[in-house]
């Protein structure tokens, strides 16, 4: 399906291009979650047979993919937002593409996205959010209770943010914020998802309804897959009428 599949390093980071058979014009740039990595020659969403299929599913309908490492795991610090911009700059110069691209954003890829959304609004035509972390600080604060993943994220939080464990709790990781601009944006959510409806995709979507753009969410409980593939899809589609 692929015609060109490229991976290289930009600045520090590996990332990953796929260009399809026949281009529609339009970009896809995927912000994965923690478990998200590139490599010289592979990728999780290549690795993950149900993200392979999105990503072929995308390609089969003309769209260039492109994603980067990021420092994962990132959790939405600002070098993994400021090395986006880069990244989507870096590939808008080198690929012919629309200037403005659409974001699937997965887990904690929707902390760079949210961050993308206040401050890069012109560079975007629809965000897609998949089972959002939204709100970190939530997230820190409720991770407590879990001795063994605690230490773990502080392990993470400590490389991403360079900010030492016995300074955490006076720091303020990123909350949710609306956004105001009119940029699209498409939540599906898992109910018993990892980061939990009711601290992210929800608040989220109640901050923002007094905003210029509402936010859309789709909850679900058992994985479809296609389904949430094909409405991804219809979503990207739907605000392509005016490039």
């Amino acid at each position: 399906m692929t015609i060109f599949e490229r991976f290289f390093q930009f600045e520090s980071e590996w990332n990953a291009i796929h260009i399809p058979y026949r281009p529609n014009g339009f970009g896809v740039l995927v912000l994965g979650d923690r478990n998200h990595f590139v490599k010289p020659e592979t990728s999780f969403w290549l690795e993950h047979d149900g993200k392979y299929r999105t990503i072929q599913l995308l390609l089969s309908e003309g769209y260039t993919i492109f994603y980067s490492n990021l420092f994962n795991p990132h959790w939405g610090a600002k070098k993994a937002s400021d090395y986006t911009r880069h990244f989507i700059h870096y590939v808008l110069k080198h690929e012919i593409l629309n200037e403005k691209i659409h974001i699937i954003a997965e887990g904690t890829g929707a902390l760079v996205a949210a961050n993308l959304l206040n401050e890069s609004e012109e560079q975007i035509r629809s965000v897609a959010m998949l089972t959002p972390c939204l709100d970190l600080q939530s997230y820190y604060e409720n991770e407590k209770e879990n001795k063994f993943f605690y230490k773990q994220l502080v392990k993470q939080l400590e490389k991403s943010y360079g900010i030492p464990e016995k300074e955490m709790e006076n720091f303020r990781f990123q909350t949710i914020i609306p956004y105001h601009n009119k940029v699209p944006v498409h939540i599906w959510q898992r109910m018993n998802g990892a980061y939990p409806y009711d601290a992210h995709a929800k608040i989220f979507e109640e901050k923002q309804m007094n905003g210029k753009n509402q936010v859309k969410v789709t909850y679900y409980l058992a994985d479809h897959p296609n389904r949430i593939r094909s409405s991804i899809l219809k979503f990207f589609k739907r605000h392509e009428k005016e490039l």
